[in-house]
């Protein structure tokens, strides 16, 4: 997730819509699997798990939906898809301080695989956890930068996902957090957040580990996509980006932080107008966030491409409408005829088409495009957002330490 504190403020407006921001026993049941977690051994198996473990994603209002079922009986839940934080969290009865979701909340009580952590459990992970509750509940409490925030109890539940053959996957005791009071910029489609990133806690590091390694792959929709149109997330041996047209660039360590993916950006083209990054090139200068709906760029690189993409865009920027504050917007009644960007990573050049890089300053808004890219004096790191990683196939490698990218439809993917 991005902080929203950091966002240019007018920005803000124009996104106002948008929020940031082990195993060791397997048996069949039915024609799927139930896969038991224990994760205090360290040796484990794959061998029989030959499908590929998917989830479809959506897009809804500048944010990614993941579905995936919780419980037992199990219940269907959309939660937000997040490379840029850790914890999975769902809603969850009883509310008291949350936001409003279309679909009824989680209701442990209703769930006969649900079981609370207690605080004196070595899965009661330390760093959400404040003082021990009277009922000795692993209480949690997890922020973001936008100062949006879940608290609950962190427990253990069956989540169930689906193989590339359609057969259910049921996994037991995935630690998840049970959110009691949550509160910040969700949109009422958003149940919960199912955390991707590299730490601990994160859905690909509890799952990886089974399915052939702490992988996994993504491809967005383009933005304003019809919510009924899904592609896939994919985890373990099978989720690799592979083929034609593939590009690859090192995920890199920053300040013992595991659960980034910084990437390290060389520079921006618009067109052939190479934008060098300052002479001082740090790695790990980009985080590659799913949470995040624009880039993010260092103050002297966004105003160079500011000036570039304004240069030759055939247009004249809209001037009149001060809810657009200093953003590059434009009114068009067709798709914008805007300049192509190349974003120059360490060994993987991506190029972005005017679908990627100019959006409507948000869903309602008819004829209307805004650079989706914002500036940050101090962006350290900057973001690289959803927008301009829709129609890419993503695979990020924590094994490895990579991520790699491939032009797709992910409309068709």
């Amino acid at each position: 997730m991005v902080p929203l504190q950091s966002f240019n403020p007018y920005l803000a407006i124009i996104l106002l819509l948008f929020h940031l921001l082990h195993f060791s026993s397997i048996e069949a049941q039915n024609d799927g699997f139930t896969v038991k977690l224990i994760r205090k051994s360290s040796h484990l198996s794959s061998n029989n798990i030959q499908d590929i473990v998917q989830a479809p994603i959506n897009a809804y209002i500048g944010q990614y939906l993941m579905e995936l079922y919780i419980g037992t009986p199990p219940i269907k839940i959309s939660g937000t898809v997040d490379t840029g934080s850790d914890l999975i969290w769902v809603q969850c009865v009883p509310c008291l301080g949350c936001y409003n979701q279309i679909n009824p909340m989680f209701d442990p009580l209703k769930s006969s695989t649900y079981t609370n952590i207690s605080c004196d459990s070595p899965l009661c992970y330390k760093p959400y956890i404040g003082e021990c509750s009277p009922e000795k509940r692993c209480d949690y409490t997890y922020g973001y930068a936008d100062s949006s925030l879940t608290k609950g109890v962190l427990a253990q539940e069956t989540v169930t996902l689906t193989s590339n053959t359609g057969k259910p996957i049921s996994l037991q005791g995935i630690l998840f957090g049970c959110g009691h009071n949550n509160t910040g910029n969700f949109n009422d489609h958003e149940m919960g957040l199912i955390g991707l990133g590299g730490g601990p806690t994160s859905l690909v590091s509890q799952i990886g580990p089974l399915f052939g390694g702490k992988k996994f792959s993504q491809c967005l929709v383009p933005f304003l996509t019809d919510i009924t149109i899904s592609s896939q997330m994919s985890f373990g041996k099978g989720s690799e980006v592979l083929g034609e047209g593939v590009v690859t660039t090192p995920l890199v360590q920053r300040e013992q932080d595991m659960t980034s993916y910084y990437v390290t950006l060389l520079g921006i083209s618009v067109e052939d107008t190479y934008l060098p990054m300052n002479s001082t090139i740090e790695k790990g200068n980009m985080l590659v966030d799913s949470g995040t709906p624009p880039n993010i760029l260092p103050q002297q690189l966004y105003d160079r491409v500011y000036v570039e993409v304004k240069n030759k865009v055939p247009l004249e920027p809209i001037t009149d409408d001060p809810s657009l504050g200093p953003q590059l917007c434009y009114r068009t009644q067709t798709n914008l005829k805007g300049p192509t960007l190349t974003y120059h990573f360490e060994g993987a050049n991506l190029l972005l088409t005017p679908i990627q890089t100019f959006i409507p300053p948000t869903p309602e808004t008819k004829g209307v495009f805004c650079l989706a890219i914002t500036n940050c004096a101090n962006s350290d790191p900057g973001i690289y957002g959803n927008f301009a990683q829709t129609n890419y196939l993503i695979g990020f490698d924590l094994d490895r330490q990579i991520v790699s990218f491939k032009p797709t439809d992910c409309t068709k993917q």
